[in-house]
This record gives structure tokens, C-alpha cells and sequence, in this order.
């Protein structure tokens, strides 16, 4: 996936770095973040396509962090949340059906389903923008069927 750009955010230096090499190795330009608050920065000036956070992270909490981000982006930038410490369904619903997560996954992890689930993510991210008419687009088509409608 060229041009892609991930973030990642973990508190813990040997999982990070063994996120940054798995998905590096996926072709993905990855940047990363030890805290919530950077992970924010981050989130806001590079504008990455996917977040992978660990729901335990300091400054500012991954659920806190994952509702920030899905807020301010309207939903259009998943999140993928991995933890080693909010483990069972009551964790993982919460932060799919309130914090807006887009996947969740318990440490240890399956590597091949989290990159299955990172690289499906974003390829729909980008057949949605693709098939997306812009909002000027949208605009043009609407006149134009007022316009026909009113003839």
C-alpha cells in the first residue's frame, strides 16, 4: 500500500518497535509515539491514514485518545486499538460501540490478522475516497437535477 501512513502509539518501547518493523516490513511509512498527548501531536500534524494504539497509554488514555481522534475526524480515520491489559468483550465493545474503534486485539497477538485487519482498513479507506464524489461534485450534480427537475 504506497503512501500510506500509520501511526502507532505504545507505552512499551519492545512493542512499538515490533509494530514499526511488522508493518514497515507491509510497505507502510510508520511514525510513532510512546504517549497519548504525542500520539495527539502526531495525529494532527501528519495526518495519518490509521492509528494503532495501546488502550494503556499515558498523558492521554487510548479510549480517551481513539474518541478524541474519531470525533475530530468524523470517523474517516480508523482506529485499531491493542492492548495486554483490557482484555474480554466488555472492553472491546466499549471500544467499538462508544470510542469509535474501528478493530480490537488482545496482546498476544495474531500478526497475520492484525495486518489483515491494518491493510483491509485501509484499502477501504481508499476505495471510499475514490468512489466518493467531492462535496463540489455533489453540489454541480444537485443543481443540475434541480435545474432539469424545474424545466
Amino acid at each position: 500500500m504506497p503512501n500510506k501512513k500509520i501511526l502507532i502509539a505504545d507505552y512499551d518501547k519492545s512493542s512499538l518497535e515490533a509494530l514499526r518493523v511488522l508493518f514497515e516490513a507491509q510497505g507502510l511509512d510508520v511514525i510513532t509515539a510512546k504517549d497519548g498527548e504525542k500520539a495527539y501531536d502526531l495525529f494532527r500534524s501528519e495526518e495519518p491514514d490509521l492509528l494503532l494504539i495501546e488502550a494503556m497509554l499515558p498523558k492521554i488514555h487510548g479510549f480517551n485518545l481513539t474518541q478524541t481522534v474519531s470525533r475530530e475526524s468524523q470517523g474517516s480515520v480508523p482506529i485499531v486499538i491493542v492492548t495486554g491489559l483490557y482484555k474480554g468483550p466488555q472492553y472491546k465493545n466499549e471500544a467499538l460501540h462508544t470510542f469509535g474503534a474501528a478493530a480490537y486485539f488482545e496482546k498476544p497477538y495474531d500478526k497475520e490478522k492484525l495486518v489483515e485487519s491494518v491493510t483491509k482498513l485501509l484499502r477501504d479507506e481508499l476505495e471510499l475516497g475514490e468512489t466518493l464524489p467531492t462535496p463540489d461534485e455533489v453540489t454541480d450534480m444537485l443543481k443540475a437535477h434541480l435545474k432539469k427537475s424545474h424545466s
